[in-house]
């Protein structure tokens, strides 16, 4: 391949997933308002769960829950079924992510979770699955066509969910009046800890 067909390559990888993006927020609808209910009015925490890239996507999900005033964390549905899903309490809601909506790991946990009570978010591009039937909130991730050649490495659907975790977290970010102060309580550290203690300490001069 050409240095010419590199770039080229490369940009018609960004421009599918971009594609992909604007493809959810065109199918954003009231299931999307349902979730920031179902989320702002939880008295527990957001339990996220997903295989594979799918798990990887909802960690970053949970993380920017997280630290933006809505308590998260992940759960391995591996681990879940060998005793795990006792993290999960019927003040919780499981927001559990597959892109075909039939991961098989995925939907075993989701009678347990039905049974201690929580409520169910799922995310996946296919809304007719059976992930989706068992979910009392179904967020359409579902992209026209994925970025590798043979169309089934998980490219722009892995990007496009998690856009849409990032628009969850920003509007409950939003609705919940979470400000400069209550992130720099939770991210003390690092560089980012650094300026946002500057920042805030210059603000209260004021």
């Amino acid at each position: 391949m050409g240095r010419d067909k590199i770039i080229s390559r490369a940009r018609d990888v960004l421009r599918i997933e971009a594609e992909g993006i604007e493809n959810v927020a065109q199918n954003l609808d009231d299931n999307f308002k349902n979730a920031v209910q179902i989320i702002y009015s939880c008295k527990g925490k957001v339990v996220i769960t997903g295989m594979g890239k799918g798990g990887i996507v909802g960690t970053k999900i949970a993380r920017t829950f997280a630290s933006t005033g809505t308590p998260a964390l992940t759960l391995h549905p591996g681990d879940a079924i060998h005793g795990d899903v006792g993290v999960v309490t019927e003040n919780d809601v499981v927001l559990a992510i597959s892109n075909s909506g039939e991961t098989e790991e995925v939907l075993r946990i989701i009678p347990l979770i039905r049974r201690i009570g929580a409520s169910v978010i799922s995310m996946t591009g296919n809304i007719s699955s059976s992930l989706a039937r068992m979910s009392d909130v179904v967020l359409n991730t579902g992209v026209k066509r994925e970025a590798c050649p043979m169309g089934i490495i998980p490219t722009a659907s892995t990007t496009a969910t998690l856009a849409l975790g990032d628009a969850l977290a920003m509007v409950l970010l939003d609705k919940r009046g979470f400000k400069m102060d209550d992130y720099a309580l939770y991210h003390p550290g690092g560089e980012l800890g650094k300026r946002l203690k500057a920042r805030t300490s210059e603000d209260g001069k004021g």
